[in-house]
């Protein structure tokens, strides 16, 4: 922590090398929650740009209280809220894209698992998708999340309810696994 503080004086005082090591080491963490709350990779590439532009700016007002990772992620969590917000007052009509016309990168070292759970969360509907971001991965409470949302708390369940259960429907193939023939035969040697 004494490290972030003086990188963080440094930045401060204008010093770009302080600000790329403070980007450098809490990249990961903040562009992380980004997409996981966004969905969209396009726009969560923004929105991270945006963010980190918010952190660095705010960067004087930072007061030591808490972690500097953790004074960040509020920082991106609250601006990508509020990013996500604007976007839905703006939002086009939706065009449907016909399957195949877009290509994607696969990337080789990720696991089929992930992959599939990430697809599964980006098809969660945006309040349940940042409600069981906010709640399952980032850890935060039901009436942090109602504060930071302007839903209730019940609200804030209800969604996460909602995400859970539209999840385990997603992702349902990756654990049932087939019954062999030779279990069946056995179960009806046993009747």
């Amino acid at each position: 922590m004494a490290t972030d503080q003086i990188t963080i004086r440094r930045a401060v005082n204008g010093d770009e090398s302080a600000m790329r090591a403070l980007w450098s080491a809490h990249a990961p963490r903040i562009d992380a929650v980004v997409r996981r709350l966004v969905g969209d990779p396009d726009q969560a590439a923004d929105i991270a740009q945006e963010v980190w532009i918010q952190i660095f700016r705010a960067l004087p007002s930072w007061r030591g209280d808490s972690q500097f990772s953790t004074w960040a992620h509020r920082i991106a969590v609250n601006r990508t809220l509020n990013a996500l917000r604007s976007l839905r007052r703006v939002q086009f009509a939706e065009v449907e894209i016909e399957e195949g016309s877009a290509t994607t990168n696969e990337d080789p070292d990720r696991s089929f698992v992930a992959e599939s759970i990430d697809e599964a969360v980006r098809q969660l509907a945006p309040g349940a998708r940042a409600v069981f971001v906010l709640h399952d991965v980032e850890g935060y409470t039901h009436e942090e999340i109602a504060t930071e949302l302007g839903i209730t708390t019940g609200g804030s369940k209800s969604q996460l309810f909602k995400a859970r259960a539209k999840l385990r429907r997603l992702l349902a193939h990756l654990v049932d696994v087939p019954t062999p023939a030779k279990d069946l035969d056995d179960v009806a040697s046993l009747n």
